[in-house]
This record gives structure tokens, sequence and C-alpha cells, in this order.
């Protein structure tokens, strides 16, 4: 049977982009409302959950505490320890996923029809009587340390928390979501029980379900998953004041490569003007091989491998990011060649065989991201999050073919600030000197 099971599984993962996704808003009788996609035609069911704030509700002073906290809940549960656990789920053929970034903790469950209700209940014992053992503690708490002190000799590591020091100052976004060494080394069970009182809570809690489940079944079975959880958790942080000076700040550190972070404040996703700057996004620095970025720094003067741009719409912030890196003798070169070709873009911004590619290329991806019932349980709750509307899917690509000339050159000439970029480089840059202070 389980062999059965894994092929049902493998073949949910290749199943084909759908063109079109009927979307149901289901409320629970306990008042929880989630969006379903019913597809019955396969046994399974993919259902999404998140509650938002994630790492960014850590206490200042407890810093990793919602990051250990997550990692911890998959370690044992009411009366099975971390082994126990494990091996329930496998007898189950469920999966469970349990993940944390600075804006949501996520949870995932993909399960089997015929094993739904006890599946719920495994899922339901980890989210409302995780165990926090002192062994799986330790374990875990040992992971998270060495991973701290790995990206401690991580140029990209240290590069990115540079950088968020400088753009959000004091606001939650500056502190890496696994902790300090000293803070996580501190941390106490009874700090990882505060985590989880602040962050696993109705008031904040957005769900996507995919699969062979009906309405009628789905509102007493999360109410059943989540009705247990506090009501209330904490305070959501303000937004972040996000301040970013223009020049840089070179972070020495041993190493025959230097790598640059770039940036400046973007735009919000809900932005009537977030598509075009997509576009423009594309066109300049997103699309990989076929961008300016790529074509002028990598492609005509080969000073690095890869070079890539993107729109960092968050929570509490948006940003607009990219990625370099070149030897220490280059690396000068390369950041001049950007800012000349975030210049260009500001002033002219793209011709329409540009656009005409970037926009066949934005709408022509889209439906791939529909491969199977997790992925589309995924988007649903990434929608509701961003307060979009149900028939958003239906309508997106009619908003990027929208787009015209005009819109990207009057965007290009609003968003893109050449001189204002800031760019952290982590290595030994010849040439190259800390401008501002960070």
């Amino acid at each position: 049977m389980r062999l059965i099971y894994a092929l049902i599984l493998t073949c949910l993962a290749s199943l084909p982009a759908r063109a079109e996704v009927d979307i149901q808003e289901v409320t629970s009788p306990g008042g929880l409302t989630a969006w379903l996609v019913e597809e019955p035609s396969i046994p399974f069911v993919a259902l999404e959950i998140r509650f938002r704030g994630g790492a960014s509700l850590d206490d200042p002073e407890k810093r990793g505490a919602i990051n250990l906290m997550t990692a911890l809940l998959e370690e044992g549960a009411a009366d099975m320890d971390a082994r126990a656990f494990a091996q329930a789920q496998e007898e189950l053929a469920t999966s469970f996923g349990f993940d944390v970034d600075r804006d949501a903790v996520s949870i995932s469950a993909r399960f089997l029809t015929e094993n739904r209700d006890a599946s719920i209940d495994l899922l339901r014992d980890a989210l409302t009587q995780p165990r926090f053992d002192a062994e799986a503690i330790e374990r875990v708490r040992g992971q998270v340390l060495s991973i701290i002190q790995s990206d401690q000799k991580d140029p990209n590591d240290i590069a990115s928390e540079t950088f968020a020091r400088i753009a959000y100052g004091d606001h939650p976004y500056a502190y890496s979501i696994n902790g300090t060494i000293d803070s996580v080394t501190a941390l106490t069970r009874d700090d990882l029980i505060a985590a989880h009182k602040a962050v696993l809570a109705r008031d904040r809690i957005y769900i996507g379900a995919v699969g062979d489940i009906t309405p009628e079944e789905l509102g007493p079975l999360l109410d059943d998953l989540l009705g247990a959880l506090p009501e209330t958790g904490a305070p959501m942080p303000p937004q972040a004041n996000v301040t970013i000076p223009a020049g840089i700040t070179v972070v020495d550190f041993p190493t025959p490569q230097s790598v640059a972070l770039f940036g400046q404040p973007g735009i919000a996703q809900d932005d009537p003007d977030f598509f075009t700057a997509l576009v423009l996004n594309q066109v300049l620095g997103g699309g990989g091989f076929e961008s300016r970025l790529m074509d002028e720094v990598r492609e005509k003067r080969g000073l690095t491998y890869g070079v890539y741009s993107y729109l960092a719409s968050r929570d509490l912030a948006n940003v607009y990011m990219g990625s370099v890196s070149s030897s220490n003798d280059r690396i000068a070169e390369a950041i001049s060649v950007i800012r000349e070709e975030w210049e260009k873009a500001a002033a002219e911004g793209l011709s329409e065989k540009e656009l005409q590619d970037a926009t066949t290329y934005i709408t022509g991806a889209y439906p791939l991201r529909f491969d199977g019932n997790g992925p589309i349980a995924n988007i649903l709750v990434g929608m509701q999050m961003l307060g979009l509307p149900i028939d958003y899917i239906a309508t997106r690509n009619d908003k990027v073919e929208a787009v015209t000339l005009d819109d990207v050159k009057r965007v290009a000439d609003e968003l893109l600030d050449p001189e204002g970029l800031h760019f952290v480089v982590v290595g030994q840059p010849v040439g190259l000197e800390t401008t501002v202070g960070e």
C-alpha cells in the first residue's frame, strides 16, 4: 500500500498546468475562512496554513525563538516523542512541513482521503500539543547554531545581513530569523512556549486547500484542526521605515571573489504600477540570460557568472534588490556597469521588442505554477495574504498584457534610482571603499 501511495504522490507532482482554477470561499462553523479548489479525481488533499507575523514576532530579547519553535513542531506531540511522531506520519503515508520566514509561519500537509481524519488528528497534536522535549530542543538548537556559525563565514549571508541592517534599522527585518549564537544558546523551553503562543493564533490564519474534499467537509475539519489555538497572538510589528542611503559599504572578508548585494526602495505588490515594475525588472535583471544586466555584465564584459535583480515585496517593507559576484579586481567595474544600466532604463524605459518579449514570458510562465495540488494550495494562501480578489488568477495575465511602453517609461523614471543605489560588497575589492556609514 505504501508503494501505491508513493506512486499517487509522484503523479500529483507531475499534474499538467491548469488553465482554470475554480476557487470557492469556505467559512467554517467556527468562523475560519479558507479558499478551496475541489479536485476529486485523485483521493488526495493538500492543505496550506499560514500564520502571519512569522519570525518578525520574536521578542527582541529572544531572537530565534520562533524559528527554533517551528523546527520543533515535528519533534514530538502529545504522547508521541519525535520517533513515534515520524513513524505515525509514515504509517499514514502523510507528510507535514513546518517553515518560517520573516512574515509567516507556514504549515503544509499532504494526506490521502482515506487517512484524512487520522492525519488531521496528528497535525492537530503537533500544532496544539508540541512536546518541546529537552533532548529534541538541544538537538535542534545544535543544528541552528551550526547554521548560524556557517552563515558567519558565507559572503552571501554576510552581505544579506549587512544590507538588512542598513535598510531596516531596528525593525525586526534587520535581524536574522535564526537569531544569534548568544540568543539561541540562552533560549529556554518557556521561551519556546511563549513563541508558540505569540504566532500560532486564530486571528492571523490564512488557509488554502486543494484536492478531494468538499466545502461541507472542509469547514468542520478546520475547526477540529485549529479551534483549540489561542484566539489572539502577539501584536504585529509596524511597517518598516526603509532608509537606504546611496553609496557603498565594504565588508572586509578574505576571499578572491567579492559578493555584492545592491538595492533601493521598491514597490508594493498592491501598487497599481506593480505589474509595470514587474515587466521592467524582467528586462533589466529578472530575465536570466535575456536580461540587460546579464548581457552587459556577463556576456559583453565577462565580469561575472551571474547577475540578477528582483522586486522584494514583503508585508512590512518593499525593496528592489539585486546581486552580483566578481573577482576582487573587477567588482568595481561590475558595479559601474550596473549603475549605468539602471540609469539607462530610468531615462529610456524599454523597447517595443523588450516589452513584448517580457510580457510573453511572464504571462506564459504563470500557468506553469499550477502544477499540482500543493503548489495551487500555496498560491491560494499567498493570494489571501496579499488581499487579492478570489478571481485574481483569471485576471492576472490581463494586467500584465495591459502594460504599455508609456507605462514602463513613467514607472522606470519614478522607481529606478541609479544614484541612490546602495551596494554592500563582501570581499577585498580593489578600488572600492565604504562611502557611507552603516
